[in-house]
């Protein structure tokens, strides 16, 4: 045969076959449209200009993987799916004549086309859109719009080595499955899946436990570092769970629905569940897959989201003044010196002043027992348990810094929690029990200790003598493990960033001259930092989220043009004996009804489950309002929601089609 006539009929083939290689297409050009943004921003020397650049750089890095690795999973499962449908194509060519290797040429060509042609327009259009990027990315990190068109001539070469290897092996698969294959199995490859499955309780009850296992570990993690190291184990056992209870627990369901003869023998009922008994076992792979997916771009981007949009109450929980400095301990008495030396500077500089703080405190480790703390070496180094940090300061300085004239007796505390709440009206530490006179609704900012991943329970003693009495025990407690009595100063100002930056180097180097060690720390400064990590985390969301849906929109209309396929000739003979165009329509309402709408569901139910370990997760990154990580979940569901109701009228209409002409 001449060669000519392999590429010709690779193009005719691509081309008959364009109702299901058109959306593989279109979705390999825009992998390698997204691959290529994120790698083309993370080389952009433009990002080394803005806030938190080398947060922002690392992120985009690590997006680029991730990507990567996605892309190369989706497409082979994607392919595996035009595949199947075009199984008995290549055994028609086989009856008529083509030999294997005949075929095998006509897949790689078909392959070549599909490379060149997304790796062309994806290219095209990342290059298009990367400057677009770009310039949202800096608009958001509060940059000045640039001059100019970066163009990275390595990004392009890593996205065409990196597509042109997927390529390469799908295509290679493709191939190894058409040459090891007869005949009579591609003709009949179309119709897999036919036999009734069992009942598979045994699975079905693993999945259960897995699910229940997983969804356990969520609902009772209480450490932030705990949630870290369990949520990728609570993940792989809801997703075991997920693919187990939809692959062997669908069956039993239907099963179940087949019995009820009051929901089973009526006709929209009756060809439904029949159909979609034969072949749950490969359909139910396909649901577990666009539960699993939903549930990813859920979680993703209402938690990116939740940090972008909550990202100045972050700071300000963080930084509670515009400039703070955490003097090195310096015994109860605090650093006078240390505090005079910041007020002279100010004088000098003409500084201006709004508001300051000034106070001694005592912060450490314990572990909560009911109304009790303990306090023991080993709770210091236990990253991974139920820990609690208390944090003390005296009566004066407290009303000094909150403008109050609060008292309090001996034995008497004000107390504050910042996470976990403390209802008991009294508090054990250390052999001494202290009555609690009054729980305060707020408390004197330190930044510290409210990035502090562990609940913290701000405390008022009454006076230094009592503070010291608390640090004495404690040092005999926790040895080399005890922390000193810390003096703390900050204040308010409306300087300008300039202004407050160079403050900021100028008493640095003032207090360097003293002999004073001191920690300075700037809020503008500072927010350029939570800017880039939260930013780039706020993109690669939404960029992972993109490729998220656009898998599950993939899978889903394949998933209706396969099963309208197959059943194309089951409603042929409903037809002719008797079956009217209305009953059809209502049949395929009921199928599709009856499974479309349960991943949606169960990946709501898994989100709802994750949201404790997700905001344990979230305290680590210093986003402790719940209430906004909720608004911004139920607003990215809703949104799913109406995109998948959108896809479901679509896909309905096309499987309608199909087995209805």
């Amino acid at each position: 045969m001449k060669r000519n006539f392999y590429l010709k009929l690779a193009a005719s083939n691509i081309k008959k076959n364009g109702k299901t290689y058109m959306p593989y297409l279109i979705t390999c050009i825009l992998t390698v449209a997204i691959f290529y943004i994120v790698k083309s921003l993370s080389l952009n020397p433009g990002l080394g200009n803005m806030v938190g650049s080398s947060y922002l750089n690392e992120t985009m890095f690590l997006g680029s993987c991730v990507i990567g690795i996605f892309a190369f999973i989706f497409l082979f499962y994607i392919n595996s799916f035009l595949m199947k449908r075009r199984k008995k194509e290549f055994g028609v060519f086989n009856i008529l004549g083509m030999e294997k290797r005949h075929v095998s040429r006509v897949l790689a060509w078909e392959s070549v086309y599909v490379t060149v042609i997304s790796l062309a327009l994806g290219l095209g259009l990342g290059i298009a859109l990367d400057k677009t990027m770009y310039l949202v990315i800096n608009k958001v990190m509060g940059g000045e719009s640039p001059l100019g068109f970066f163009l990275s001539l390595e990004a392009m070469r890593a996205t065409c080595v990196l597509f042109a290897v997927i390529f390469l092996l799908v295509g290679l698969r493709a191939i190894g499955q058409i040459r090891v294959a007869d005949p009579i199995a591609l003709l009949r490859a179309g119709n897999e899946g036919e036999r009734e499955p069992r009942t598979k309780w045994f699975l079905a009850l693993a999945g259960l436990l897995a699910l229940a296992a997983g969804y356990y570990i969520a609902l009772t993690v209480k450490n932030p570092i705990a949630s870290l190291v369990l949520f990728f184990v609570a993940v792989i056992l809801v997703i075991i769970g997920t693919y187990l209870l939809f692959t062997a627990g669908s069956i039993a369901l239907l099963k179940s629905l087949r019995k009820n003869k009051r929901y089973y023998y009526r006709t929209k009922h009756f060809v439904s569940v029949s159909g979609m008994i034969y072949r749950m076992k490969q359909n139910a792979v396909g649901l577990a897959n666009i539960c699993v997916l939903s549930t990813m771009v859920l979680v993703m981007v209402s938690s990116t989201t939740s940090l972008m949009v909550g990202m100045e109450d972050i700071i300000r929980e963080r930084y509670p003044m515009d400039i703070m400095v955490y003097f090195t301990p310096n015994g109860t008495a605090g650093n006078a010196p240390g505090v005079e030396t910041v007020r002279e500077l100010q004088e000098e500089l003409g500084m201006r002043r709004k508001g300051e703080t000034a106070y001694a405190y005592l912060a450490f480790s314990t572990m909560r027992d009911g109304d009790g703390f303990a306090v023991k070496k080993e709770y210091a180094l236990d990253l991974l348990g139920a820990i609690s940090n208390l944090f003390f300061v005296t009566l004066s300085d407290y009303n000094a810094s909150m403008g109050e004239e609060r008292t309090l007796e001996e034995g008497e505390i004000l107390l504050y929690a910042n996470r976990d709440d403390f209802d008991s009206p009294t508090l054990r530490l250390m052999d001494r029990e202290y009555r609690v006179k009054e729980k305060l609704d707020s408390f004197v900012g330190n930044g510290i200790e409210a990035a502090n991943i562990a609940s913290t329970y701000f405390i008022v003693v009454p006076d230094s003598d009592t503070l010291q009495k608390i640090y004495e025990k404690q040092k005999e407690l926790l040895d080399l493990y005890a922390n000193e009595i810390t003096q703390v100063y900050g204040f308010d100002t409306d300087a300008d960033r300039e202004e407050q930056a160079a403050f900021c180097s100028a008493l640095r180097e003032r207090l360097s001259q003293g002999g004073i060690s001191a920690r300075v720390e700037n809020r503008d400064s500072e927010r350029t930092t939570f800017i880039g990590l939260y930013g780039g985390l706020f993109f690669i969301g939404v960029f992972l989220g993109t490729l998220f849906v656009m898998a599950t929109v993939l899978i889903i209309y394949y998933k209706q043009i396969s099963e309208g396929y197959d059943d194309k000739e089951r409603y042929e003979i409903m037809q002719k004996v008797g079956m009217s165009r209305e009953e059809v329509r209502a049949s395929i309402h009921s199928q599709v009804l009856t499974v479309f709408f349960l991943p949606l569901i169960v990946a709501g139910v898994h989100v709802a489950a994750a949201f404790p370990i997700i905001s344990k997760l979230l305290e680590l990154l210093n986003m402790l309002n719940n209430s906004l990580y909720v608004a911004c979940t139920v607003v990215c569901f809703l949104v799913f929601a109406v995109m998948y109701v959108l896809v479901y009228g679509l896909t309905a209409k096309t499987y309608y089609r199909i087995v209805s002409r």
